[in-house]
């Protein structure tokens, strides 16, 4: 864990924010890329009437939020099996300790991982990149492709374990890398394009294909265990198949809105609901959702138009509120803070779906900064931070909210995000605009 010698470099940066100096005017400013998430659901669901409203916190309100976390390992896209995120420990200084060189020239897919040294990411080439922060290097570069598909874009989904990265991709392949050793352990091409996050079993590894097909694989040499056929569907959208993991339940949902329960012991269905709001339920319905979230004995789903709350024994329905969050939910003991469609930041419990509160973000930030401006933010992702909320904006600011949602402090971050940012070790790790490795202490 030598991350600490990094931590201990000069500290180059040391800025006071104030909204009066002219530092705020480009916190509306964002590249012009389209957020096309929800585009499919414009005007799909016009029966249902989501929630809209602000809804001011009660003086009483002080939600009990889970343990600050020190976190030394990020080896999952989605941080663990559970998908749900902790509250991460951060100095906060907003300072730069440390930016790399160049680590890849083409895009890179925006979930980095960490090993305790080296972070590793993969680009649109196909290639897996393993940067040691120690040294201040890239330790291993690998690409599994020929070059008959050198040409084709590749999307890469990735999972760490001992040493090894599990790779599933848009082209069908999927196979195991030793970056210790450098060497390819195994690969396999089931020749359908991988649309999903993967998991880890004790001796399995599961993925799922675009058509809904459910892989249970050997880990040690990918060879197929069980292939379980769902719901297909015509129409493509960008929601992937979501993936989850809780002792020995693998929850899956797929792009058709349907929830399969396995027991991963015995490679059998438990039970399986469907969430799509569609009427018809034909092959043609578009479903969107969050990467689902598993969290004690409850599943949350954040759906368009919908939130779920249900039971994991079951798949009982507990909650069901009108509610669409456009990015990943956050959720610390029977609290859910989640971001609107309209920029309300919303704070409700988990067991009866009661709001405690929604906020404008946009209407906060004016008045924090004391200004007319009406564009609204760009939201990029939301993050428990030292038990506040830090919301970050693509225009690279960070909004720092307490959790009765009153903002204390907005920060222009050293450098723009091109990632999703990871915290580590009281850091903040991300890769920036020109993909160079950034950590903030």
């Amino acid at each position: 864990m030598k991350i600490f010698l990094i931590l201990l470099l000069p500290l180059l940066l040391s800025c006071s924010f104030d909204s009066k100096t002219g530092i705020w005017k480009n916190i509306y400013d964002v590249e012009l890329e389209e957020d096309e998430r929800f585009k499919d659901f414009e005007t799909l669901y016009t029966g249902t009437k989501t929630f809209n409203k602000e809804v001011q916190v009660s003086k009483d309100f002080n939600p009990k939020l889970e343990p600050i976390q020190k976190v030394l390992i990020w080896d999952d896209e989605f941080y663990n099996q559970t998908n749900k995120l902790d509250n991460f420990s951060y100095q906060n200084k907003n300072e730069l300790v440390f930016k790399s060189k160049r680590i890849s020239k083409y895009e890179v897919n925006n979930n980095i991982l960490f090993d305790g040294e080296n972070i590793i990411l993969t680009d649109s080439k196909g290639n897996i990149i393993v940067y040691s922060i120690t040294k201040q290097k890239v330790q291993f570069k690998f690409n599994f492709y020929k070059k008959r598909i050198k040409k084709i874009k590749k999307k890469l989904r990735i999972i760490l374990e001992n040493n090894l990265i599990y790779i599933a991709d848009n082209l069908g392949y999927i196979y195991s890398v030793d970056y210790v050793n450098k060497k390819l352990v195994w690969a396999k091409n089931y020749k359908s394009p991988f649309r999903s996050n993967l998991k880890i079993f004790k001796d399995k590894i599961i993925v799922s294909d675009q058509d809904n097909s459910l892989y249970i694989l050997n880990k040690f040499n990918g060879e197929k265990i069980k292939i379980i056929p769902t719901e297909d569907v015509i129409l493509k959208n960008k929601f992937i198949n979501s993936l989850a993991i809780k002792n020995e339940d693998l929850l899956f949902l797929n792009t058709f809105g349907s929830l399969y329960s396995l027991n991963m012991y015995v490679n059998r269905i438990k039970w399986f609901i469907n969430l799509n709001p569609s009427s018809d339920l034909e092959k043609s319905g578009l479903f969107y959702s969050n990467q689902l979230i598993l969290h004690d004995n409850f599943i949350l789903i954040s759906t368009d138009p919908y939130l779920y709350v249900l039971n994991k024994s079951n798949g009982s329905t507990l909650v069901r509120k009108a509610i669409t969050s456009t990015i990943e939910p956050i959720l610390s003991n029977d609290k859910v803070f989640l971001v609107t469609k309209d920029n309300l930041l919303v704070c409700l419990n988990l067991l009866s779906g009661k709001v405690n509160y929604s906020i404008n973000i946009n209407k906060q930030v004016r008045k924090y900064l004391n200004t007319k401006k009406q564009k609204p933010v760009s939201i990029q992702s939301i993050r428990l931070v030292n038990d506040n909320l830090f919301i970050f904006l693509k225009s690279s600011y960070v909004i720092e909210l307490n959790a009765r949602g009153l903002i204390k402090s907005i920060k222009k971050l050293p450098a723009k995000l091109n990632t999703f940012p990871i915290f580590l070790n009281d850091s903040i790790l991300y890769l920036d605009k020109k993909n160079k490795l950034v950590i903030l202490n």
